[in-house]
């Protein structure tokens, strides 16, 4: 026992005494680390898969930092003491986006105790470890778990006291945290001097901005993705209107979906600059000026690659087809899947377009090989059976059907299509 003149009376932990403690509860932390991990697994929903690490803290390093804090329980109670990080899982993020969204999701279901968001106090000029730190408390149903006979009744660990200590990090903080921990907190020395610390600044601050740069270029293609999806909507819709058409319906008006803003990191008059505007245009029913984008990009010197060129002839292809130049229309897509034979989507606009030209059989070869590279499209075994209904090919068109159905197409349009198939064979 140490005792100071104005202190608090502190008694010295026996290391062995805790070591024993500690063994005896290991295999309860262990489950309650693997258990909490599988639960922020089955709870975390992004775009893109976040990576996990999980650990108890060793003895080790338990000892060294339950010596540091100075726990009262290491000496006054048959307890195993307790510190914050004693179970810890990390949650290795791909984009800063998905740090918040990760926070809210884990807040939605555990208990949280404490929220810390290291380094998010430093000034502009500063650089140091970043991580969000969540100390959760145990969920109940995992502490019924551990009171099961298997892990036996020695296990002392005050449950409403322990916590895990959840760090939520982009890839590049995770790897800065672990060579800083390396070099500086694990180090009995490290750098003092000027040049060295510039150094380690200097790294932490590249790191950050190359975070920052892989978010712009993420909402610059999330940005991208939208318009594309606004994009294609519309010409369905267009197409879609045909459809009715065909099967004895009315034509409903297409809409114009509104374009968002915009969100561009790339350098003004760039193919990724130029698409994003093209299809703004596009989204917002300024084809012209879409289709004069397009070719702009088109004529680029040095001219893009095969695949970009498919790319944008099957979008100015698209821009074609709304302001119902068919044959300009046709003639891009057919240039589309010259550039690129695995694009299916270029060869099922095509079979579009044959349709609303007459050309029902044409239309039926396009769909076909647009089967033959994605046969899972619910949408163009819909289409296809169209094409056998106009060709008066009933049974082969109700198989097609079918395989529609069966890929979760099972809107209005493939139940007008059903009845009049239903009425042809009631005719026999």
């Amino acid at each position: 026992m140490i005792v100071q003149p104005n202190q608090t009376i502190f008694e010295l932990p026996d290391r062995a005494k805790i070591h024993a403690r500690y063994e005896t509860a290991l295999p309860a932390l262990e489950y309650m680390n693997k258990a909490i991990q599988q639960k922020i697994k089955d709870t975390v929903c992004l775009s893109s898969q976040p990576g996990y690490k999980t650990r108890v803290k060793n003895f080790p390093g338990y000892y060294k930092k339950l010596l540091r804090v100075k726990s009262q329980a290491a000496a006054t109670s048959e307890e195993l003491p307790l510190i914050t990080d004693l179970l810890g899982i990390r949650v290795v993020c791909v984009f800063f986006e998905d740090l918040e969204t990760v926070v809210r999701q884990i807040s939605a279901a555990f208990q949280v105790v404490e929220i810390e968001r290291k380094g998010a106090s430093r000034k502009v000029s500063e650089f140091s470890y970043e991580s969000i730190h969540l100390l959760l408390n145990i969920p109940k149903e995992i502490i019924d778990e551990i009171n099961r006979p298997e892990f036996g009744q020695t296990v002392l660990i005050n449950m409403d006291a322990l916590v895990c200590e959840v760090q939520i990090r982009t890839i590049l903080q995770d790897a800065w945290a672990e060579v800083e921990h390396e070099l500086v907190y694990k180090s009995e020395f490290s750098p003092f001097d000027l040049p060295f610390r510039r150094k380690l600044a200097s790294i932490n601050a590249s790191l950050n901005l190359a975070d920052i740069v892989f978010q712009e270029i993420r909402d610059y293609q999330n940005k991208l993705n939208r318009e594309l999806d606004y994009r294609r909507q519309n010409f369905y819709g267009r197409a879609d209107d045909s459809t009715h058409e065909m099967l004895g319906g009315s034509a409903e008006e297409s809409k114009i979906l509104p374009s968002l803003p915009m969100v561009n990191p790339f350098l003004r008059g760039t193919i990724d600059d130029l698409i994003l505007e093209a299809l703004q245009a596009h989204n917002t029913a300024d084809y012209q000026r879409a289709i004069e984008i397009y070719t702009r990009i088109i004529q680029f010197d040095p001219p893009p690659n095969k695949m970009v060129l498919s790319v944008i002839h099957k979008h100015r292809g698209m821009a074609f087809f709304s302001q119902s130049k068919y044959d300009e229309a046709f003639g891009d897509f057919s240039t589309s899947v010259a550039h690129d034979p695995d694009n299916f989507r270029s060869f099922y606009y095509c079979g579009i377009v044959r349709s609303l030209l007459g050309d029902h059989e044409g239309a039926l070869g396009y769909f076909e090989k647009s089967l033959a590279i994605n046969p899972f499209q619910a949408h163009v075994h819909y289409r296809e059976a169209l094409a056998q209904y106009q060709l008066g090919e009933y049974q082969e068109a109700l198989r097609e059907l079918d395989q529609s159905q069966k890929l979760g197409l099972d809107d209005d349009d493939t139940k007008l299509l059903r009845s009049r198939l239903v009425e042809k064979f009631d005719m026999k």
